[in-house]
């Protein structure tokens, strides 16, 4: 498996990322956000947690603008995998690639803690390693975490099997508890909570690390 981790000005979990993908298998390359292409044979890109572009604006507004945006959503439109984190889930909403938006948590205040979540769906190349119920601990880290769509769009998340996975304690207000999402095509999930950081035992746990697994598995060469 080939992955590519985007960076921005701001970003702070670029390198928590590409670990978690090596740790899975993976052969990284990190990708600035001005290159305007993608290097070749890439099956996954990541984009990381953190604060892009100090998060004027809106959380990912500007960052959905950067040069390699263009390439990241061609590779979508092409049905290729890509995995955003917290800052990188905000980015996909930007950009269109996933609906909704992400707003102020509830409670107007940065949560940082090991949150409890639900798997939703185990049909996905992120989430198969999992059991539908199974509860997961990851932590998370956000101040614009409330995920927010309207009735339509999560009636049809709900019916389409897309929702990825929910809090069992919102912390954020987020609408129906919703943590993650997929894609239509269930190739580009975006969650808030950060699996790259509980993918050994030293991180305080390891229950992010069966989606780096899963990821390997599914995209292996033939």
């Amino acid at each position: 498996m080939r992955a590519g981790v985007i960076t921005f000005p701001g970003s702070n979990a670029d390198r928590d990322l590409a670990e978690a993908f090596r740790k899975g298998g993976a052969d990284v390359t990190m990708v600035w956000h001005k290159e305007t292409e993608l290097p070749q044979g890439l099956d996954i890109i990541g984009i990381p947690g953190g604060f892009s572009f100090g998060d004027y604006l809106r959380c990912g507004a500007i960052a959905a603008q950067s040069p390699i945006i263009r390439a990241v959503t061609g590779f979508a439109e092409k049905g290729g995998y890509i995995l955003g984190v917290c800052n990188g889930f905000q980015v996909l909403t930007e950009t269109g690639l996933l609906p909704g938006v992400l707003l102020r948590n509830a409670g107007l205040h940065f949560v940082c803690r090991t949150a409890p979540l639900t798997v939703v769906t185990s049909d996905s190349a992120f989430t198969s390693d999992y059991n539908a119920g199974d509860e997961v601990m990851i932590p998370i880290a956000h101040h614009d975490g409330n995920y927010f769509a309207d009735d339509d769009t999560l009636a049809r998340l709900a019916g389409e099997d897309r929702i990825a996975f929910t809090y069992g304690d919102n912390p954020n207000g987020s609408l129906n508890d919703i943590a993650g999402i997929l894609s239509d095509n269930r190739r580009v999930l975006g969650m808030m909570p950060h699996p790259e950081r509980c993918v050994e035992e030293v991180q305080g746990g390891t229950d992010g690390a069966a989606m780096f697994r899963a990821l390997a598995d599914v995209l292996a060469p033939a």
